[in-house]
């Protein structure tokens, strides 16, 4: 039976939008209504955030507080891998902006250098933008760059200063391994937002998209099938589950909500699905914004979505 430690990454600077890391405060607040004891009865640790950030000014303009956000992710890469000293311990990363996802996969690993990881990344955006192509200069939408070691210099619009190429490439090769996901080990589910830029890199490379239309003409417990299936050759995979992957019309209470995505009975049925792999080995909430929300709707679908996955955790492995 697995043992779940909950890591909580209350970090925003990598968004653009203000109120992520209140987030997991607010998944807190969802048990509580609901009457559940989620929070006592799994373990905790908290990573130390860089948010002081917020109030200075803004130095790097195609990656804002790229400096604070490689220091957190050192933080999430060190605290997830030292999750796998323990074989029964299974880590849940509940962060606010998804930036902090370049820590979790650099933390699997290193704990885990000669496996094969793959990615399930379950969100509204491709986050395959660099300093090199970015339109926002946050952090958040270049996460699977960084884990990919991509620059894309063939769609290239910006160039960046020599202090921001240091630090991207530093973020690059956090944890001395460039890169740490293939693009063949990479699948995409409910993905409807990108710019031109990443799309050339996903048909490219050939990455798998499971969009909407394909994902309500087979079902969710197909797509998690063949999710699976694609992964096959790898030896563990990471599932990151952004809430805005779900529809604009739950998901208000995110910094980049959009519209025609998935319902929250299917990421949570999709999630439960995917988690009866033995193969996973970490999950990830990510980006609920309490204060762009109504009555604290996004945080009570989440929250319902991260019970069931974790009673999957603990019940089936």
């Amino acid at each position: 039976m697995k043992t779940v430690k909950l890591i909580e990454i209350k970090s925003e600077i990598g968004a653009g939008t203000r109120g992520a890391s209140m987030g997991i405060d607010a998944l807190k607040i969802a048990a509580l209504d609901f009457g559940s004891s989620y929070f006592r009865k799994h373990k905790s640790v908290e990573v130390p955030h860089e948010n002081k950030q917020l109030l200075e000014p803004i130095i790097h303009d195609y990656a804002k507080r790229i400096k604070g956000v490689l220091t957190v992710c050192d933080k999430v890469a060190k605290e997830v891998s030292l999750s796998f000293n323990d074989p029964d311990c299974f880590p849940i990363v509940l962060a606010g902006d998804h930036s902090t996802a370049i820590g979790t996969v650099t933390g699997i690993k290193m704990a885990y250098p000669n496996k094969r990881i793959g990615l399930i990344w379950i969100d509204a955006h491709a986050d395959f933008h660099s300093p090199y192509t970015t339109l926002s200069g946050n952090l958040h939408g270049m996460s699977l760059a960084a884990i990919t070691a991509e620059d894309n210099m063939e769609k290239a619009r910006n160039k960046p200063d020599d202090d921001t190429i240091e630090y991207w490439n530093k973020l690059k090769k956090l944890g001395g391994i460039a890169p740490k996901v293939d693009y063949s080990d990479i699948v995409f589910i409910a993905l409807r937002d990108m710019e031109a830029e990443e799309e050339h890199l996903l048909k490219k490379n050939k990455v798998r998209v499971f969009n909407l239309n394909e994902i309500r003409r087979k079902a969710v417990e197909r797509v998690a099938f063949e999710s699976l299936n694609y992964l096959d050759k790898c030896d563990l995979i990471y599932i990151s589950f952004d809430v805005d992957s779900m529809d604009s019309s739950i998901s208000k209470g995110t910094g980049t909500p959009v519209p025609s995505g998935i319902t929250e009975k299917e990421a949570g049925n999709l999630i439960y699905y995917l988690l009866r792999s033995r193969k996973i080995c970490c999950f990830e909430v990510v980006e609920i914004n309490p204060t762009l929300d109504r009555e604290n709707l996004m945080a009570e679908n989440a929250f319902e979505i991260l019970y069931k996955a974790t009673n999957q955790i603990t019940n089936d492995f």
